[in-house]
């Protein structure tokens, strides 16, 4: 292992990550500062996360994978959400891709056919199938690698549970194909975020403890969130005020 890697590894370990964890990362590259590469990110956190870990990032897909081009590949779709994920996705054997046109993740490790298999059963993006509902049943954890705490998908499937009066739009049919050739049709409610602003940082305020830690990997400042106390405590602040997590933008 080379020396940036072993600086995220290392890294991720005070931050509270641990050998045998299921962690999901969203990330910023750039954030780390000069020098570190995809392949230096992932190897890092998989020597964290150790041979029982389980390691997932988003693939999401849904600039290019929408109603005006209804079509997902498994193989050929690729992610909208950063180098890291897209080099997760092509070029470390043995991940695997959940199938879902607009919100797939990708998952390597212990856990990561039970995270991703049940993907293409959901008719929404986050559904009870999803990688992201199956994270928290794992009592995974979230790391927020140098992108702030607002780009947290997992938090469209506690939306998913409350339905707010904003989060869908028109279901859509896409045509899927998966690992195997295999083609699907799938009927998927889009979300529908227009005159909507995200304002998952909020968050932050309704954890305590060891709910959420923050520390730096290299220069990249991060957050380290456990799902199960969000995932409760999310639905709750929902549940009171459906708006609490957004502030209208029209």
């Amino acid at each position: 292992m080379n020396e940036k890697a072993k600086t995220v590894s290392e890294g991720a370990l005070r931050l509270g990550i641990a050998p045998g964890d299921t962690l999901l990362v969203h990330s910023s590259l750039k954030s780390l500062g000069g020098g570190f590469t995809p392949a230096d990110v992932i190897e890092g956190l998989a020597d964290a996360l150790g041979s029982e870990g389980t390691l997932m990032l988003p693939a999401l897909s849904y600039i290019t994978c929408n109603a005006a081009h209804p079509a997902f590949d498994y193989y050929e779709t690729k992610s909208c959400v950063g180098a890291i994920p897209e080099y997760f996705r092509t070029s470390v054997k043995g991940v695997v891709r959940s199938v879902n046109p607009t919100h797939s993740c990708c998952a390597l490790g212990k856990h990561a056919e039970y995270l991703t298999s049940g993907h293409i059963l959901d008719e929404t993006p986050c559904g009870e199938n999803s990688p992201f509902r199956r994270l928290m049943l794992l009592g995974g954890k979230i790391l927020f690698l140098g992108c702030g705490m607002n780009p947290n998908t997992s938090m469209h499937a506690v939306e998913e549970l409350v339905v707010p009066d904003y989060l869908f739009g028109d279901t859509v049919e896409y045509a899927a194909t998966d690992a195997e050739g295999k083609k699907h049709t799938l009927r998927c409610r889009a979300h529908n975020f227009k005159g909507v602003a995200q304002c998952y940082y909020r968050l932050a305020t309704l954890l305590e403890g060891d709910e959420l830690r923050c520390g730096f990997i290299s220069k990249a400042e991060c957050w380290l969130v456990e799902t199960r106390p969000m995932w409760r405590k999310a639905e709750a602040a929902y549940r009171r005020d459906q708006h609490y997590f957004i502030d209208f933008t029209d």
